[in-house]
Formats: structure tokens, C-alpha cells, sequence
């Protein structure tokens, strides 16, 4: 692989005086706090430095940049947060849990109103901790304050459908669902915020206490978010912690008292915390893990496309996505042109810093991402895969020019592993049944990429796929939005389903009161439903 003219490039990583002065600001940022029973902590042991993807250049060549420091606690103050869950919801008695919908949504509005407040903050940190271009962090800001909005919306929804009594066999009932406990939260470090908050928010306006505790990469984000939570939801319901998973976590589990996982990572994790439960039985999870989406460009598909959506597929955020497209298979009577045009591309892609206007191509967030990606690109040049767009060089520190490998065969670890960086292993095939087994023989089934224009093809291959996966994209990227959609995945892609509408379910069980239609039962239901005595048992109507 090719690094020296790379390497030797000034202009690659900036000098600190080079930066713009405003995304400085609060840097570095020293976080102390923590929220645990509805107070923020102050923690004076060690903390843990926060250092960028974005490296600074100096006289002896360029370094990773430290923009802050994050608590590292301990499992008392773990066991801690998970006692104040406990109490907040108190076995569904608390104040949250038996609070209406309508006062537990005005909760969630303030919250809006306040996290709007310090988006520049939380953006600029967003940034600098994983290297998304800021303009996309700025986009996942503001998706995730519409996914905060459309979940409210879908709830309210969902209450109006639950404020009518249903009469069957001589038996009144109204259906409604409940909270189901003490939620566990983890989201990734590639949306910190809002695959985050995809099982946040629906958990907490459900009525369960949370316990969050943010990625590795992306902590600091949260920092300003504090405050907001602290004050506007009551005294327990989400409780904020920091440090390493491997020793906050396994004690929270082991507790028993956790009745939901939530988590977006890898199924290694995800089986090693369930096996932990005393009562598996008593827990709910959802996941959302690995995936090796595959794409399937045919003959006679709009090559323009092709390439422009397996572009964006393959390399938005560098492919440190779950829905990225991770391995192409491209029918042999139009590989070479696809590849041409494929690998001309990518070399124009624009790559540097992520405040830099148009860069597409920024460095990777993971420590020691870029030696991984090497091992995996000489393992299939090793083993006969040539890497395609040559003309460009490829690493320096955190920074790894996209690499196209071509042909890639099963003895190649590219082939199986998820790579999650720009690395895109590319195929031949005479064969549609060859993509099709390669995907029925993954571990993995999220989604799947069709690129052609005979209907008749298309179709024939619809109908299998599904089977396999949980998205057939046609002519498109993988991807998870719109947010109204289901996500999910099979085998160990994922468990439960996350969509506006899915994950209030998710997070919640159905349950109901029920009478026989006596007069008396009658009358003891109109009392309690007309002078609201009742949040569960009754018919107000959500505007």
C-alpha cells in the first residue's frame, strides 16, 4: 500500500493555528459530572482523555489532538445510578411510570426546547470526537430532534387509538401499554447522539427509568445535554454514567434488576451481557449489531446510479456504518466498466478535516482503526486481490484513503469480516446464485442492495431475499431511514425492532383492564373515568 507521498504531505493534518477559532472553544473539555438520582455529580478520581481522530501537525510530525476528559467511575457509582432507577420506578409505582402520557410528552418537549439550546455545543463536540464532517454532524443533531418529535407524534397517535373502551363477550376492557422497568441504554460511537437516542427516547417516554451510559467515542457530546436532563425529568428517571463498559456493566446486569438491554454494538458484547442475567426470562433486549450488506449490481443496470449509490453506501462516514454497503457483487459482463468508473469516483472524492467545506473522506475514529484496515487489505493482496484505484495513496496517522480490492475471493478475511472503514472488497459473478449463498451462508442479515432494470430479475430475487434480510433496497443504498420504516436485521444483526412506531412498543408491553359489563362495573368505570381518578383508565384525548 502506498504512504509516503501521503506521509510526507504538510498539508494533511492542520496546525493548531490553522484551525478555525470558533470550533475551539470549551476545548478542552474537562467533564467531571455525571447525573445519578437526579443530581450531577462531581467526580474528582481519574478520568479518561478524550483524544480526536483529527490529528494536529507539529514540528515533529502530526499527533492525535486531546479535546477533553470524561469521568472514570466505578461500579459503586454504577450500582449507585442503577439504585436510583430502581426507586424512580419503584415496580411501576413511581412518580414516571404512573405519570399520564400527556404530562410524561411535556416532559419530552422541554427537553427539545433546551437540547436545541446548546446545539452548537453538542455538534462542535460531535465533530471533533468521531471526525464527522460537521455538516453532517450538524445533520444528526437535527434528525435527532425530528426522531424526538416524530416519536412524540406516534405516541400521541398511539394513545388516541388506546383512549376507547372495546366491548367482546360481555367483557369491558381498555387496552393501553405500561413500562416495562429499569432500561439499560448504549448506543455507538458512529451516531452517538442518535442511534443513541433511538432507544432513549422512546424508553423514557414509556415510562421506564433509564440508565445511559454514552460510547467510548462520543462522551463529551453529552456534557452539555446534562443539565437539561437533570432538571426537567424527575429525580432518577435517567441517570447518566461514565467509564469502561467492561467494568460499569457486567455488575448492572449480573443485578438482575435491569429489564431491558438496549444496546447498538456487536453480538460478542451483546451475548456476553445477556449470559450475565440472572433472570433471562425478565429480560428484554434491544439490539442492534454487526451487518456485511451486500450489493448486487446486474447487467443492464443504470451504471450511474450503480456507482453513485455504491458510492455513498460504501463510504459516507467512511463506512463506520452498520448500514453500509460492505461487499459488492458485480455480474462478470460488466465488471470492468463498473470498476472503472467506480474507482474514478472514488479518487475524486474529497478528502481532509471535517470543517473543511465539501470533504467527504475524513479520519477514522477507532484507535488503531487504520493498522486494522491495513492488515485487511494485505491479507487479500496477499492472497491475489489487487487494489484498483492505485493512483492514490492511502495512510497517514488516523487517515485511510478508501482502498478497492478486486478479485475477492472466500480465503480472504475481507470477505467475512465486517470491516466498518473504507475498505470495499468487490466480486464477480456469472451466477445469481452466488451472492444469493453467500448471503444465506452469512452470520449476518440486515439488508441488501439490488441494482438492475429487468423487473422479471429484480423480482425473482425479491422474493428469496426477504427471507434473508429485513430490507430490500432497489436502486438504492442501504440505509436505516426514514425513521417511520422498521429497522432491524436477522440472525445476529439485531433483536427487536427499532422505527418511530416500533421502538414505543419495544420499550412497553400491552396490558389491560378488564370488567364483566354488570351494573355495577358499569358504574364503577364511568365514576373512575369521568372524575379521572385513574392515568391508565381512561378516555382523554390527545391533541
Amino acid at each position: 500500500m502506498q504512504k509516503n507521498n501521503l506521509i510526507k504531505n504538510p498539508n494533511l493534518f492542520p496546525r493548531i493555528t490553522d484551525i478555525p477559532q470558533p470550533l475551539l472553544k470549551d476545548m478542552p473539555c474537562i467533564q467531571t459530572g455525571y447525573l445519578v438520582d437526579g443530581e450531577i455529580q462531581v467526580w474528582d478520581g481519574p478520568r479518561q482523555e478524550v483524544l480526536s481522530p483529527v490529528w494536529v501537525a507539529g514540528d515533529t510530525g502530526p499527533k492525535p489532538f486531546l479535546i477533553g476528559e470524561y469521568p472514570l467511575l466505578t461500579e459503586k457509582e454504577a450500582l449507585q445510578a442503577l439504585d436510583a432507577a430502581v426507586a424512580a420506578y419503584d415496580h411501576g409505582r413511581g412518580l414516571w411510570p404512573t405519570l399520564s402520557v400527556a404530562d410524561r410528552i411535556d416532559h419530552m418537549e422541554q427537553f427539545v426546547f433546551r437540547m436545541i439550546e446548546v446545539k452548537e455545543r453538542v455538534v462542535r463536540f460531535l465533530m471533533w470526537e468521531i471526525g464527522k464532517s460537521l455538516v453532517d454532524s450538524q445533520k444528526e443533531f437535527d434528525r435527532t430532534i425530528q426522531y424526538i418529535n416524530d416519536t412524540l407524534a406516534a405516541l400521541k397517535d398511539l394513545d388516541r387509538t388506546s383512549s376507547r373502551f372495546s366491548m367482546e363477550e360481555g367483557i369491558i376492557g381498555q387496552i393501553r401499554r405500561a413500562p416495562l422497568g429499569v432500561v439499560l441504554c448504549m448506543g455507538p460511537f458512529n451516531y452517538p447522539l442518535n442511534e443513541t437516542f433511538t432507544t432513549l427516547i422512546p424508553a423514557l417516554v414509556m415510562g421506564n427509568s433509564v440508565i445511559l451510559k454514552p460510547p467510548k467515542h462520543g462522551a463529551l457530546l453529552y456534557a452539555p445535554l446534562l443539565e437539561a436532563f437533570c432538571q426537567i425529568f424527575p429525580k432518577g428517571v435517567i441517570n447518566i454514567i461514565y467509564g469502561e463498559g467492561r467494568k460499569l456493566i457486567p455488575p448492572l446486569m449480573a443485578s438482575g434488576k435491569i429489564n431491558v438491554l438496549g444496546l447498538i454494538g456487536t453480538s460478542k458484547t451483546a451475548n456476553a451481557l445477556k449470559k450475565l442475567h440472572p433472570h433471562p426470562n425478565r429480560l428484554r433486549c434491544v439490539l442492534g449489531l454487526e451487518a456485511k450488506n451486500p450489493a448486487i449490481v446486474l447487467k443492464g443496470a443504470d451504471l450511474d446510479l450503480a456507482v453513485k449509490e455504491c458510492v455513498l453506501g460504501c463510504l459516507s462516514f467512511n463506512g463506520q456504518r452498520c448500514t453500509a454497503l460492505k461487499i459488492l457483487f458485480v455480474e462478470t459482463d460488466i465488471v470492468n466498466v463498473f470498476l472503472e468508473r467506480f474507482a474514478a469516483a472514488v479518487n475524486a472524492l474529497t478528502f481532509g478535516m471535517p470543517w473543511q467545506e465539501g470533504v467527504f473522506i475524513t479520519p477514522v475514529a477507532e484507535k488503531d482503526k487504520t493498522s486494522y484496515l491495513e492488515a485487511l487489505v494485505s491479507d487479500a493482496v496477499e492472497q491475489g486481490a489487487k487494489i484498483i484505484n492505485t493512483d492514490r495513496p492511502t495512510v497517514c496517522g488516523s487517515f485511510f484513503f478508501p482502498a478497492i480490492l478486486y478479485p475477492v475471493t472466500p480465503k480472504m478475511r475481507v470477505y467475512h469480516e465486517e470491516q466498518f472503514g473504507p475498505v470495499i472488497p468487490v466480486l464477480a459473478f456469472k451466477n445469481i446464485n452466488e451472492p444469493v449463498e453467500y448471503m444465506i451462508n452469512s452470520n449476518y442479515g440486515q439488508q441488501v442492495s439490488i441494482f438492475g432494470s429487468n423487473p422479471d430479475q429484480i423480482a425473482s430475487l425479491i422474493d428469496p431475499l426477504v427471507n434473508q434480510v429485513c430490507r430490500v433496497n432497489i436502486n438504492s443504498q442501504c440505509q436505516r431511514g426514514p425513521d417511520t420504516f422498521p429497522f432491524t436485521g436477522r440472525k445476529d444483526s439485531a433483536e427487536g425492532t427499532l422505527s418511530v412506531s416500533d421502538a414505543l412498543r419495544v420499550f412497553s408491553i400491552r396490558t389491560l383492564v378488564a370488567a364483566k359489563q354488570t351494573d355495577l362495573n358499569k358504574k364503577i368505570i364511568t365514576r373512575i373515568v369521568r372524575d379521572r381518578k385513574s392515568k391508565f383508565l381512561a378516555t382523554d384525548f390527545i391533541l
